[in-house]
């Protein structure tokens, strides 16, 4: 049963369904339990929705969690994808920007420094 609460909450955050995520966590269900592909519900959260991060978080999510494939954690994705609100968010609950290195030795701050560079 552990995988498949896993796979329910994981897809539960993927859609950025907030109500389920809170059910399914209050429920008990750990908030750092890999699903199916082997990732957590932060690695798999809707980016664009700042809360489900700060949801997460507050059930003691690891924010720093590297992708099995990649290497890259949920702050490489946010600023990847431009979403700083929710890059605030993971990092007021200790994700780092220094640290760790993805599958090509770069760390989130790297990305946000060749964004920058992309804009100007």
């Amino acid at each position: 049963m552990a995988g498949k609460s896993a796979d329910l909450l994981s897809t539960a955050a993927a859609r950025g369904d907030l109500e389920l995520a809170r059910a399914l966590l209050q429920s008990g269900i750990d908030p750092n339990a890999k699903n199916s592909y082997g990732r957590t519900p932060i690695q798999v959260m809707k980016m664009g929705c700042p809360e489900m991060a700060k949801l997460l978080i507050s059930y003691a999510a690891d924010p720093n969690v590297p992708d099995p494939a990649t290497g890259m954690t949920p702050a490489h994705d946010a600023v990847q994808c431009g979403f700083l609100d929710t890059l605030v968010v993971l990092l007021d609950g200790g994700a780092s920007l220094y640290a760790p290195p993805d599958c090509w030795g770069r760390l989130p701050i790297d990305l946000a420094s060749s964004e920058m560079e992309v804009q100007t």
